[in-house]
Formats: structure tokens, C-alpha cells, sequence
């Protein structure tokens, strides 16, 4: 009996080694995806932090996002007050290292290079204008923007919306032009500030509604560059 319950013992031990020295599985969690590779050379981009991504291992220029982050892209912080000069050094250091001149005899990386060149264009003149800027951090936060049938504006704003489209329908006048710019753009630079407080107080139903007016002044600016266009 004592016999048997050693033999029993020992293989139970055998066993547990065994296991233990065997290899483990790697545990897979649903949903998540294997390391993203360089198309070139095979090589892992994992833990590549820089936008665009370079392969660390032979420096090919890899495609670009679906849909990147666009302040992550301009290194600037996801927030409405923006450091312009930052963005706009960002945005010529990117235009000389994407320069599709730079991979004229590389064809799949030139072409990714005129890919990356065409979304920097984008992302920079999204983020340097507060209209653009501020409808893009709204998308970011899953709210959407305010849409033209919306009737949140109140009457006064309407009527000096309305009193502003007047002057700009009647016969052309210099002097009535200069006024009505000095006024959007004032106008502009007030809502600016409104809608910089409303992000950083996180009130994002009072941004959308500020963002909304600021389309207003946009559309007008418009028309008054029309109007100034010689006929």
C-alpha cells in the first residue's frame, strides 16, 4: 500500500514539472491585434512613437493612419488654446522630411510620401483655425456639431446676422466694407475667447453652440471677400 502511494506521488511530481517546464501559451485577449510590421523589411513598429512612422530597423517610411490624431501628428496638445509658432515650425519640419523629391527612386514610399504631405496639409490648416479646430475637438469628444436647421441662436444674434447680410447685399462701398471687416473681425476674436473658456471649463454644449455663431462670421467673411473681388 505505502508502495503504491509512493509511485502515485512520484508521477504526480513528474507531472507537475513537466508542466511547469513546458512552454505557456501566450494569452490572446479578444480584440487585440498582432504588432504592426514594416512593409519593407518585416521588422516590428511596435513602440514607435514618432508621426510619421520610420522603421527603426531600415528606416522605410511606412504608410500613414486611417484616422490619426491630428494634434498628435503636429505634436501640439489636444486642447483649443494652440502655441501657432509651434504648429507652424511642426509643419515645415514635416514638409521637408515628407518631400516626395526625397523618395524619388523608393516609388512605394514616394507615394506614401504624398500621402503623409496631403494629410500634414490638412491637419495644419485644421488646427491653426478656431472654427476648424474647435468643430475638430467636438468630433473628438463624440459630440456633433451644430447643424444650420439648429434654431439654439438667440433672436438678437439672428438680427445682426441678418442687419450684416443687408449691408452686404446693397450696391458696393468701400468705406461700408471696412466697417462691416472691422466688425466680423472683432466679432471673431470675442467668440475666440468664449469658446477658449467653454473647452477649458469642459462645457462642451456651450462650445458647440458658440462654434455655431463662429460659422456665421465664417459664411460672412465669405461674402464679404466675394464683394471685394473687382468686378
Amino acid at each position: 500500500m505505502r508502495a503504491a502511494l509512493r509511485l502515485q506521488f512520484g508521477r504526480t511530481r513528474w507531472a507537475l514539472r513537466v508542466s511547469e517546464a513546458a512552454p505557456r501559451p501566450r494569452c490572446v485577449g479578444p480584440g487585440s491585434a498582432p504588432s504592426p510590421r514594416c512593409w519593407s523589411c518585416g521588422g516590428a513598429l511596435s513602440g514607435v512613437d514618432a508621426v510619421p512612422h520610420f522603421c527603426p530597423r531600415c528606416r522605410a517610411l511606412q504608410p500613414p493612419e486611417s484616422r490619426p490624431d491630428l494634434f498628435r501628428l503636429m505634436e501640439c496638445d489636444r486642447s483649443f488654446r494652440l502655441d501657432a509658432q509651434r504648429l507652424q515650425r511642426r509643419f515645415r519640419s514635416l514638409q521637408r522630411a515628407l518631400h516626395p523629391d526625397r523618395f524619388g527612386r523608393r516609388p512605394a514610399e514616394q507615394r506614401y510620401s504624398e500621402q503623409h504631405s496631403s494629410l500634414v496639409n490638412k491637419a495644419y490648416q485644421t488646427l491653426l483655425h478656431p472654427l476648424s479646430r474647435g468643430l475638430y475637438l467636438l468630433e473628438l469628444s463624440g459630440v456633433e456639431p451644430a447643424q444650420e436647421t439648429d434654431s439654439d441662436a438667440d433672436s438678437e444674434f439672428l438680427m445682426e446676422i441678418m442687419e450684416i447680410n443687408e449691408k452686404l447685399a446693397e450696391p458696393k462701398n468701400d468705406e461700408v466694407l471696412g466697417e462691416i471687416e472691422t466688425l466680423i473681425k472683432d466679432r471673431q476674436e470675442e467668440l475666440t475667447e468664449e469658446v477658449t473658456a467653454a473647452f477649458e471649463r469642459d462645457d462642451l454644449q456651450e462650445a458647440k453652440k458658440l462654434l455655431a455663431k463662429m460659422k456665421y462670421f465664417a459664411n460672412l467673411e465669405d461674402k464679404l471677400k466675394n464683394k471685394k473681388i473687382p468686378s
